[in-house]
């Protein structure tokens, strides 16, 4: 005889509790979080909207509606409950629930190609080294820079840097600023050649197993490479 299907788990009871160990039925209603929220008011967006649907077990109305994907995930809300409600926690959940094919826009889709590729654009590795190589380039014919440049890969380097995604794409001239300031202070600073991603869109669209991917290829790094410190620009 087959085994009946497990019934998930509610998302009340799914989502996970603030470290302080409280349920999210202590919500109060105060407002206290939509107050801070930069989001209320837009597109209806409120956070209490969100945890009174999870009370009253409306799991599906929250999974099939947009509101979860218009909070940005600042924590503000959390932050300043009075009960620890965790908000944040709350939405992943729900997000996690969503069917990948449903996820808005191209969040699911850069977590798809940051698994097959190691970052969200699915950018070559070879096309990733040549625009990271003529920005260092640009930046070492400045007075005062010409020793300057980029080592991927280097063992034992003081500090580890991830790269957000659009400073690779539409915005590599704002690598310059941190560079500059890595050269001036001496930092022994390097990049991965491959899975250079630092932003974790598994993260944002509640994917737990894709975000603990993400995670575990720079721990890898550093392991690899013998880094105790990480830049990571999310």
């Amino acid at each position: 005889m087959q085994e009946p299907e497990e019934k998930p788990a509610s998302i009340k009871d799914a989502a996970p509790l603030r470290p302080i160990g409280l349920a999210p039925d202590l919500c109060l209603a105060c407002g206290t979080c939509s107050s801070g929220c930069p989001m209320t008011g837009v597109d209806g967006f409120d956070p209490r909207k969100i945890v009174r649907l999870a009370l009253l077990g409306r799991d599906r109305e929250l999974i099939e509606s947009k509101l979860p994907w218009i909070c940005t995930m600042c924590g503000r809300c959390q932050y300043a409950c009075p009960m620890g409600v965790n908000i944040v926690g709350l939405i992943r959940t729900i997000r996690g629930r969503v069917d990948r094919d449903d996820v808005p826009g191209q969040i699911h889709k850069g977590v798809e190609l940051n698994i097959k590729t190691g970052n969200n654009l699915g950018l070559p590795t070879e096309d990733f080294e040549y625009i990271i190589e003529s920005v260092a380039e640009e930046l070492a014919e400045e007075p005062g820079f010409e020793d300057f440049a980029v080592r991927f890969d280097k063992q034992g380097a003081s500090l580890l840097t991830t790269l957000h995604n659009k400073l690779v794409n539409t915005h590599n001239e704002d690598l310059i600023p941190f560079w500059k300031i890595f050269h001036v202070a001496k930092e022994d600073f390097t990049i991965p050649r491959e899975n250079w991603e630092g932003v974790n869109w598994a993260l944002f669209s509640g994917d737990d197993e894709n975000k603990r991917l993400a995670v575990g290829r720079i721990v890898e790094h550093m392991e690899r490479l013998q880094i105790a410190r990480l830049l990571y620009p999310e």
